[in-house]
């Protein structure tokens, strides 16, 4: 693979993913192959299973793989920022590393942000959910809570197939839950957001090490503290710069 400035990055924020990284990394592959120069990273967040030897054996065959890695677990949202903050393309695209998330999707989410003269996130949302009907339930409430208070426009915030322009999430206020309101946050700062519906499937194997607890009564405060953000968002300055 080519090692060229990329257009692209890809994370892939991952907890204890070991037998999930190869078949996932082709699928990406796949999906991306002669279409954009890209980069994938991957956040090893605080695995301490074969997560890393895994990442690193791939690296040796692809030099548009990369491993950044946590000393210790800082959650999704920590590892996404770590991810995009190293990331090298203008266009960032995320999913899961659990193989829930189908990396064929990821094209329509890139041209949706590339083609959209002001679109700063293309969100993933979800049909034919394959969790737990309790873990659905949670999603329900909390989506249904944040949508009534934002009014965002998103069904499902919690879907981890998303892009976005690099400067535009770095232009958001880091907190930890922050990819569950990057629509309204994206919003906030003035652009739009195209919707791409996408399929979910079962996790390959392991269990769940993001989200059971990040749902509505933990994320209260944090839906208090953007409805707050947007609140208190003044209109952005148009900015010349005066030539002597």
């Amino acid at each position: 693979m080519s090692s060229s400035q990329p257009s692209v990055s890809i994370v892939v924020p991952v907890r204890n993913e070991a037998d999930n990284i190869a078949p996932l990394i082709e699928e990406i592959t796949a999906a991306l192959d002669g279409r954009w120069a890209y980069e994938i990273i991957y956040v090893n967040d605080g695995s301490t299973d074969a997560t890393g030897e895994r990442l690193a054996s791939i690296m040796a065959q692809r030099d548009n793989l990369r491993q950044l890695r946590h000393a210790k677990s800082g959650g999704q949202s920590a590892a996404v920022r770590s991810g995009v903050r190293a990331a090298r393309g203008a266009i960032v695209a995320t999913l899961d590393g659990d193989g829930q998330n189908n990396p064929a999707f990821l094209p329509d989410l890139i041209a949706a942000v590339e083609q959209g003269a002001n679109v700063g996130l293309a969100a993933g949302q979800r049909v034919g959910r394959k969790d737990t009907g309790f873990k659905k339930f949670q999603s329900r409430i909390a989506n249904g809570v944040r949508g009534s208070i934002l009014n965002d426009g998103t069904r499902d915030t919690g879907c981890g197939l998303k892009a976005f322009r690099r400067e535009v999430f770095l232009m958001m206020p880091y907190f930890d839950g922050l990819h569950r309101f990057l629509p309204a946050l994206v919003r906030r700062e003035g652009f739009d957001i195209a919707y791409v519906d996408v399929i979910d499937r079962p996790r390959r194997s392991g269990v769940s090490n993001y989200g059971f607890f990040d749902r509505l009564w933990i994320g209260i405060m944090d839906l208090a503290g953007v409805w707050w953000l947007i609140r208190r968002k003044k209109p952005t300055p148009e900015v010349t710069e005066v030539k002597a």
